[in-house]
């Protein structure tokens, strides 16, 4: 299996940001995004992939090697900010807070998809990002833990929806819930599984 890697951080030259969002597609729940930068690119975490590919345990033990050496920040999008514009907008406003939070004069960014946000610094967008970019595949592992985790606190306070498995997700499961249960104010109004729901 081939890994990401600095390839296309060391392309450039000074401090550089790895962007990427989790929670584009849920039915619940908000979106969220991480920022990393890797100061000293001469630092190896073994195993640093896409979050998609790697197991839930693989991706905490990473995380916490990934926030112990790196710089980062988080950004969240709120059900809210997804009902009021639209998932895109929503995640290209999750992306800036992120950067906002990681608070680091940048050289470039890095974002994983085609679809960046408008921030002060020169941007590159990187289809498959985070399957070539250890700073990018990093990010996906900080924003997964960490909206992993928020949808956990969320399956506490609803448990019928197993948020803890499905994460948000239009699972049958939770399609089942919904029409047992109704919607929460946690669920995404203008997603048409839920809207039909309405």
């Amino acid at each position: 299996m081939k890994y990401p890697d600095f390839t296309l951080e060391n392309k450039l030259s000074g401090v550089i940001a790895g962007v990427d969002e989790v929670g584009r597609g849920p039915l619940a729940g908000p979106v969220i995004s991480a920022a990393v930068v890797f100061i000293d690119r001469n630092t190896i975490i073994d195993g640093i992939n896409d979050s998609k590919k790697l197991t839930p345990q693989c991706r905490q033990v990473l995380y916490e090697k990934i926030i112990s050496v790196a710089k980062f920040g988080i950004g969240m999008a709120s059900v809210e900010e997804i009902n009021s514009y639209n998932i895109l907008q929503a995640t290209k406003l999750s992306m800036k807070r992120a950067l906002i939070d990681l608070d680091l004069e940048l050289d470039y960014v890095l974002v994983d998809g085609n679809q960046p946000p408008e921030v002060k610094w020169q941007v590159k967008s990187i289809v498959n990002g985070d399957n070539l970019s250890t700073s990018i595949a990093a990010a996906s592992i900080v924003a997964k833990v960490t909206r992993d985790r928020l949808m956990q606190e969320l399956h506490n306070k609803h448990p019928e929806y197993n948020w803890y498995k499905n994460k948000g997700y239009g699972t049958k499961e939770h399609l089942n819930a919904i029409g047992l249960y109704g919607i929460t104010e946690h669920h995404r109004r203008n997603f048409a599984p839920i809207s039909r729901a309405l």
